[in-house]
């Protein structure tokens, strides 16, 4: 909570799993993201060596990143994240996982430093409206190509969103925002 206001980051949704993490976030600055996670590390990795007496770093690599466009996306993006411990079969339903945003997003549990995305408050008029709808949402699995888009996109650091929405992203960053099939092109062909 610290670290993202003073970087001007929006917490929408987390999952604390046993080795990994997953944010759903809006930053407002540039590098906002990047000086969150960096922030995050460094905190963290002091914590746990001066608590366990021990010396370098806990990472395996850098964070992944992912932009996702509005609509359906951030609301899967949302079920993604506070579904990972049941897809790890951990529990059986979300509520029972006390280390993500379910419960605040789902049931109103108080957590300051949580902020509703604009997707999320569309879903009612009122608190009690969109966490009856939010709730509504994790009574099916996700599509399961839509959870696999999710993965290859955060594992890749690609786009999250329609064609069009990819294609807006590349032009707009010039980096490419979507998976090239596997393998070197073939000479000769287009």
């Amino acid at each position: 909570a610290e670290h993202a206001k003073r970087v001007q980051c929006e917490v929408h949704a987390y999952v604390l799993m046993t080795n990994h993490v997953h944010l759903l976030l809006t930053p407002y600055l540039p590098r906002g993201l990047s000086l969150l996670m960096k922030m995050l590390g460094q905190r963290y990795v002091q914590y746990i060596n001066k608590t366990y007496r021990r010396s370098g770093s806990l990472w395996d690599g850098r964070f992944r990143s992912s932009v996702i466009q509005d609509g359906r996306y951030v609301l899967a993006c949302y079920r993604y994240i506070e579904l990972n411990p049941v897809r790890a079969k951990m529990i059986a339903h979300p509520i029972e996982y006390p280390w993500s945003s379910y419960a605040a997003n789902a049931e109103g549990k108080p957590l300051g430093w949580l902020t509703p995305h604009g997707e999320y408050i569309a879903l009612g008029s009122d608190e009690e409206t969109r966490r009856a709808a939010y709730r509504s949402l994790f009574e099916s699995d996700l599509d399961p190509g839509l959870l696999r888009e999710i993965r290859v996109s955060t594992h890749g650091g690609y786009v999250i969103g329609n064609n069009r929405f990819r294609e807006e992203i590349e032009s707009a960053l010039k980096l490419r925002a979507t998976p090239h099939g596997a393998g070197r092109p073939r000479a000769g062909l287009k």
